[in-house]
Formats: structure tokens, sequence, C-alpha cells
């Protein structure tokens, strides 16, 4: 009985990500298909909506608990590719201010600019650790992509999808109420436990893998909400790959600028993770709360693309290790 326990945790753990993703999608086929459960589908919109700013702020916190300040020391390349950042996603922003677009068009440039503001996965300093990476490094970056989309977002979102009842400012105020404690709270609770609370801090540190599975909990959560989306929109399935494509550019040129530019700093491995390993679920719900829904397919695809991206890697890797 022990053995097959191990062997059910073993398989979850090594197939996280396309478990995750088909729980979501077959709990929202069955909710919406099977009639007796029909009324369950509020409840569980409402739940979802509630945990996932939960879980993305836990994910958070869990990882910071693991930095130690000392280590957080910036690096030059961290600076070009917060530049890269900012200048990618607002230029985007710009494009969809002060172009005649139709309704589809907007969507793909919304989807891609959500893609490239979005911070580093909370995983992405385990990933680069595993590939020969610097992880601290890595965490630091995570910390300083966090506090830029905490600003830009609430500046960069109201001008892209203005709420005429609201006006500027309102919507700023509340997009930030939002935002502000899920990516900037976690670290400073964080950093208030290490001082004030250590046995707590100690037991959250040496617990941190758990980040590893409220990350497929969430990722489960908001591909249910992703299918949803797709299944009552009368969207054209031309405007659904196009968001599709544009989370595979966005994906593959972070992941080539990031290398690029890591390889001139002698750093390949953490800028290229830094860049282009998203935290995903921030972003489909970051799409799903302030934009039309269906923005949510391009960072829901960016989760298939940049898991491939890493499981080549890991693979090569692991290839060289044999080899040497």
């Amino acid at each position: 009985m022990n053995g097959l326990i191990d062997r059910c945790v073993r398989f979850l753990k090594d197939w996280t990500l396309p478990v995750a993703m088909s729980a979501g999608v077959i709990g929202c086929l069955i909710l919406m298909w099977v009639p007796e459960l029909h009324g369950l589908r509020p409840v569980a919109k409402s739940v979802g909506s509630t945990l996932t700013p939960w879980l993305i702020f836990f994910q958070l916190l869990l990882t910071f608990c693991k930095v130690d300040p000392k280590e957080l020391v910036p690096r030059k390349w961290h600076w070009i590719i917060l530049a890269f950042q900012f200048l990618t996603s607002s230029g985007i922003a710009a494009l969809i201010i002060c172009l005649p677009l139709i309704h589809s068009e907007r969507l793909i440039l919304e989807g891609a600019m959500v893609c490239l503001i979005c911070p580093t996965a909370t995983a992405a300093a385990v990933v680069t650790a595993k590939l020969g990476g610097s992880a601290s490094t890595l965490t630091t970056y995570t910390l300083l992509s966090n506090l830029l989309a905490a600003i830009v977002v609430p500046l960069m979102f109201p001008l892209v999808e203005p709420k005429e009842s609201l006006g500027f400012w309102n919507a700023f105020l509340i997009i930030l109420s939002k935002v502000l404690p899920l990516l900037i709270a976690p670290f400073v609770v964080a950093m208030l436990m290490r001082w004030m609370m250590k046995p707590v801090h100690r037991l959250l540190a040496e617990n941190s893998h758990l980040a590893f599975y409220l990350w497929g909990l969430g990722l489960c959560i908001v591909m249910g909400q992703t299918t949803h989306s797709l299944i009552v929109s009368s969207a054209p399935l031309a405007t659904i790959l196009m968001l599709s494509l544009a989370g595979l550019v966005t994906c593959a040129v972070q992941f080539v600028f990031g290398k690029w530019l890591g390889g001139r700093y002698r750093d390949v491995i953490s800028a290229g993770q830094a860049l282009g390993q998203k935290n995903t679920i921030l972003a489909i719900w970051m799409a799903q709360t302030f934009f039309n829904p269906l923005v949510a397919i391009a960072p829901a695809s960016y989760v298939l693309w940049q898991n491939l991206v890493n499981s080549f890697q890991m693979w090569r890797h692991t290839k060289n290790e044999n080899k040497k």
C-alpha cells in the first residue's frame, strides 16, 4: 500500500503540469455538461476567483522565505531585462491606445502585453538551479520583476482598457489594491517573519517546496476558467489561434533575448529563465480580471510553450551531464 502511495506521489510530482491542466479542463466540462451539477457552477466560479489570489500570495511567500537578504544583489543584466519588459509591454500598450484596431486585433495585442509584463515564475529558481544557473540571482530578479509589475500594471491597464464609469485614477487605485498585495506583500511578510517570527519563518522556509503544489492547484483553477471562457465565447477560431500564437512568439522572444543577454554577462541560464519563465497563473488571473476573458488564452498557451522549452533544456542538460 505504501509503495502504491509513493508511486502515485512520484507520478503527480513528475507530471504536475499535464495533470493540473487536464483536471482543470475536465472539471470545467463536467460542470458544464452534467445537468445535475449546473447548480455548482456559480459556487465553483466564486471559489476559484477567491482562491487564486491567495494561492499566488502563498507561492511567493514560500519562495521569499528562502531568500537571504544578503544575497539580493542586483546584476547589470537585471536592469536591462527590466527595461526590456517595460519597453516591450508599454510599446504594445501604446499601439493599442493609438491605433484603430478591430476587436480581435485588440485581444491579440492585449494577450501579448500581459505575457511580456508578467513577472518571473516562483518555480524559475528551482529550474535554474537544476540547469546549473544561480538560484539566488534568479530570486533577486523575481523580486525586481514583481516590483515592476506592481508599479506598471496599475498605470498601464486603465489606459489600455479604460472604464468610463471609473476614470483613470479610480481604476488605477482599484488595480493597485488587487495587484500590490499579491506581488509585494509576500516579500514584506517574509522579511518581517525572518526578524520577528523566526520559528514560523524557518518552518515555511523548510517547506518551501509546497509552493510547487500550490502552483499546480492554481494552474488547475485557471485552466478551468479559461476553458469555460472558450466554450461560452463566440470568438472565431482564427482569433483563438492567433492568441495562442501571441503566447508562442512572446515566449520565444523572451527566452532568446534573455539567453543572448546572459551570454554577454556570462549568466546564460539565469538570464534566460528570468525573462522567459513567467508566473503564468498570475498572467491568466490578470487577463481574466482586467480584460476580456479571451485574452487569457495567450498566457494559457504560454504555459505549454515555456514548459516545452524547460523540458528540452532539462533533457539536454541531463544528456550532457551523462556524457561527462
